[in-house]
């Protein structure tokens, strides 16, 4: 994959996580006086009972399928070029890519495939399984991908990991659970894809630009197989902390990216009224303060002291009285 490649398919992991952030939050609840339903009740709703849903849906497959194509024809050039170039390696690589892609195709046609015919149905849990078994096979693609064991590049597919661990963690949660736990996991699995995006936009720069880091070149021996190698011992730990750096700033701008979203949800399908239920903590002491009826600022010590100097008082009184009385009883 080249920087066009890789540019391409930020593109599509942006718009397909941005999409599917956004219909996350436009799902409202249904009423607070019916039981929530599942979501497999909610996926098999009619038509005309959930036709702005269906459009929502159809669109994101339509995507999906749109980007899993454009994958599985860039693997099938970069097998050709492999080839060519008389590279077994490469000739390998891209089969991977290959079967991912078509996991993802296979998703999409499968959920576009009641828009064209009413009587063929898949249970919603088909898809969310084969959305799954797509996303744990790229996560071991980047995981057991070592062409060269002391690449910088495996220092960006280390660092992959983490959004896909979040697509796939999103979609097990997303698989049973209640209506409003549905929509954050298919925000988290959307801000999941946004960031996969970005990281294959910063491994395009990172790889193919004149970005890359000084001291370190590019060595490619086909379009799929490629390795990134550095003068010195020095130049490759500092390859790998700005690699570092570059992730965490497209981490922070996600987590600005996922408290916005969670912002807009919860206007649009939290409860108002608990919002109004808090009260600021000096409120708070004020009416505690006049429930007491009374302010002190004598501590617990000094209440205890007060006590056994009373009881000493009271003792020396009895004393003093039991003497009195015995002299005048002389």
């Amino acid at each position: 994959m080249g920087l066009f490649s890789l540019a391409t398919a930020a593109a599509g992991f942006i718009t397909i996580g941005t999409w599917e952030s956004m219909a996350s939050s436009d799902e409202t609840p249904p009423p607070a006086s019916i039981s929530p339903p599942t979501i497999d009740q909610l996926r098999n709703l009619t038509p005309q009972d959930n036709r702005e849903h269906q459009s929502s849906s159809s669109l994101i497959y339509i995507a999906v399928g749109l980007f899993s194509v454009l994958f599985i024809v860039d693997s099938l050039i970069s097998i050709f070029n492999a080839v060519s170039s008389q590279d077994p390696v490469g000739v390998v690589l891209p089969l991977q890519v290959l079967g991912i892609a078509a996991l993802f195709c296979l998703y999409s046609i499968l959920g576009l495939a009641p828009n064209f015919f009413s009587t063929v149905r898949f249970p919603p849990s088909i898809l969310d399984l084969i959305l799954l078994f797509a996303f744990a096979e790229e996560f071991l693609l980047y995981y057991q991908q070592r062409k060269d064991t002391s690449g910088i590049e495996n220092r960006y597919f280390d660092l992959m990991l983490v959004p896909l661990s979040i697509c796939v963690i999103s979609t097990i949660l997303e698989l049973k659970t209640s209506f409003k736990l549905h929509n954050y996991a298919r925000m988290a699995r959307g801000v999941g894809l946004i960031l996969q995006g970005t990281w294959f936009l910063q491994m395009g720069i990172s790889f193919y630009s004149n970005m890359i880091v000084s001291g370190c070149s590019l060595h490619q021996k086909s379009r799929s197989n490629y390795t990134i190698r550095c003068k010195g011992h020095e130049d490759y730990h500092r390859a790998r902390g700005i690699a570092t750096l570059q992730f965490n700033c497209h981490l922070a701008f996600l987590v600005i990216l996922a408290v916005s979203m969670y912002s807009i949800m919860i206007k649009k399908n939290g409860d108002p009224n608990q919002f109004l239920q808090y009260k600021p903590l000096g409120t708070v002491m004020m009416e505690q303060m006049g429930n007491n009826g009374h302010f002190t600022l004598d501590s617990d010590e000094d209440e205890a002291i007060g006590e056994e100097e009373n009881v000493s008082k009271k003792k020396l009184s009895t004393i003093e009285l039991s003497f009195n009385g015995y002299v005048s009883h002389e």
